[in-house]
């Protein structure tokens, strides 16, 4: 039995999947749930972004893409379609890795998941590099309570850990700022000012128990 498992994030560069084409293409964010790679290649696919960005009409202009359909709740839209041009976190999956979400953002992609083992975390960085461009972003053993470990220590509620794994990962807390509070909320799909309450109170909580 393996002990360790490392949670990883992945930043993929060159990448043409129609999702990675549609967000250059419109400038855009684009989420999406790993792809469900079929028998014959072709890949289910299930993304969302702000609306109106143009990755609606991108993708739909691909055609590599069928069966596209796109549904719209308040300033989010969601696409679901099939993909002829699979991408590349199959060939990441096939070497280990256990994709949780992926994020495509003006051409760069950035996968989260798990390996099981740093023997595996190479052997999914050697798959990955024989057609892209991959970087470890990073890397941490999981938690021996599990994925709720920080939550739990720190005290903090899902709703909190999600607005600051996410604030994180569009960068709202680097020096500059690469992302605006509208910008991360929009991403998550709630306010502004609930974005920041949850932010705002898990700060409160971190502080309070690094501080004292």
């Amino acid at each position: 039995m393996i002990d360790e498992c490392l949670v990883v994030e992945f930043r993929v560069t060159g990448d043409d999947c129609p999702l990675a084409r549609a967000s250059v293409t419109a400038d855009a964010t684009v989420d999406a749930d790993p792809p469900q790679l079929r028998t014959d290649g072709n890949a289910l696919v299930r993304a969302s972004g702000a609306a109106d960005t143009g990755v609606a009409a991108a993708l739909d202009g691909d055609d590599r893409v069928r069966y596209l359909h796109v549904a719209r709740a308040g300033d989010r839209e969601t696409y679901r379609c099939l993909s002829k041009a699979p991408c590349v976190v199959h060939e990441l999956t096939d070497a280990g890795f256990l994709a949780e979400s992926l994020r495509y953002r003006a051409g760069e992609e950035y996968h989260r998941g798990a390996v099981v083992g740093r023997e595996v975390l190479q052997g999914v960085i050697d798959a990955a590099d024989e057609r892209v461009g991959v970087t470890v972003e990073r890397a941490s053993p999981l938690a021996a309570e599990g994925e709720e470990g920080v939550a739990a220590h720190w005290n903090l509620t899902p709703a909190q850990v999600e607005a600051v794994e996410a604030a994180l990962e569009r960068g709202y807390f680097a020096v500059p700022r690469e992302a605006t509070a509208a910008d991360v909320a929009a991403d998550l799909g709630i306010s502004k000012s609930a974005f920041l309450e949850r932010v705002h109170r898990a700060e409160a909580a971190l502080f309070g128990g690094i501080f004292g």
